[in-house]
């Protein structure tokens, strides 16, 4: 007669649950390292979390935590993302132009308060390398003259195309030990740079430091019907809050700054205005040779009144 237990020692009534958990979880870290093919592992592990989506705390101990059940959910979906879904648009990036004297790249790096910063020939989409943090501080922290020439400086970073997977793209970073890369499109222009930083925040969330500003409001009404924008303010965002047909774009277009550079053919200065399609009207608050920074939003003007 059987004993109740299984062969192994474990009561043959929870046999079946302790193999499926095992299975799930071996299934699971199969998954994530590319085994699994289909969904079904993805779509189980996800009604699970689901289904304690609004506990405020673990119901036995060892369960998850509502911040665990996050980070879970997030990597469930971090293979289906690529270098052209995370980390800096083009519009956003910070790099410096090689021919910049030192004692301006040491500005640059104060205000842009990275450690790394690409570095382009000319244009940004000839990016040469990348120059760290630690490399020019060590020439001032021992008070050396600042060098006429600092291209010994620069460093190989990573190169990508949009379509190299995340999960791929971190194990590149992990592996060559280069924690910076550059996005490049179809035509091998600088798209944008992922940093290991801005991967591991698409898994734990956005992780600030004592350097980051405080955030604030992207999108500010004002009087009459006008908004002060962030160039970054995303034009998903935008269409939401203001007016949808903001939104309504062709191509690869995802902040409200990169709008007003595509409809202007240019990088727009201060003080310049782009009619939109829609009427509002785009002014121009605060830019730099290389992006918008702010914008004013305009609303279209009413149409007059019929006789």
């Amino acid at each position: 007669m059987s004993d109740g237990h299984s062969t192994t020692g474990t009561p043959s009534h929870l046999g079946g649950a302790v193999h499926s958990e095992t299975s799930i979880w071996r299934s699971f870290r199969s998954w994530i390292s590319g085994g699994a093919q289909d969904d079904s592992l993805r779509a189980t592990l996800e009604e699970a979390i689901d289904a304690h989506e609004d506990d405020p705390a673990p119901d036995n101990k060892g369960d998850l935590s509502p911040l665990e059940r996050t980070m879970v959910r997030n990597l469930l979906h971090f293979g289906e993302r690529d270098a052209g879904d995370v980390g800096v648009p083009r519009a956003d990036i910070v790099a410096v132009e090689e021919r910049t004297s030192f004692a301006d790249l040491v500005k640059i790096f104060a205000e842009a308060t990275h450690s790394r910063l690409p570095v382009y020939r000319g244009e940004l989409d000839t990016i040469i390398g990348m120059i760290h943090l630690r490399d020019v501080f060590k020439i001032i922290a021992t008070d050396a003259p600042y060098p006429d020439d600092w291209s010994s400086l620069i460093r190989e970073p990573l190169y990508v195309p949009m379509s190299r997977g995340a999960l791929d793209l971190l194990a590149d970073m992990r592996t060559k030990r280069v924690h910076l890369a550059i996005v490049l499109d179809e035509y091998f222009g600088t798209e944008g740079l992922v940093t290991i930083e801005d991967l591991i925040e698409e898994i734990v969330g956005d992780i600030e430091d004592e350097h980051d500003a405080a955030t604030t409001a992207l999108l500010n009404p004002l009087d009459g019907g006008a908004w002060a924008a962030d160039a970054r303010a995303e034009l998903e965002d935008v269409g939401e809050i203001i007016d949808p047909r903001l939104a309504e774009v062709d191509g690869d277009i995802d902040t409200i700054g990169g709008l007003a550079a595509v409809l202007a053919g240019h990088v727009p200065q201060v003080g310049e205005c782009i009619v939109h399609d829609s009427g509002w009207t785009l002014e121009v608050v605060a830019a730099n040779t290389r992006r918008v920074l702010s914008l004013r939003l305009h609303p279209p003007k009413p149409e007059p009144e019929g006789d």
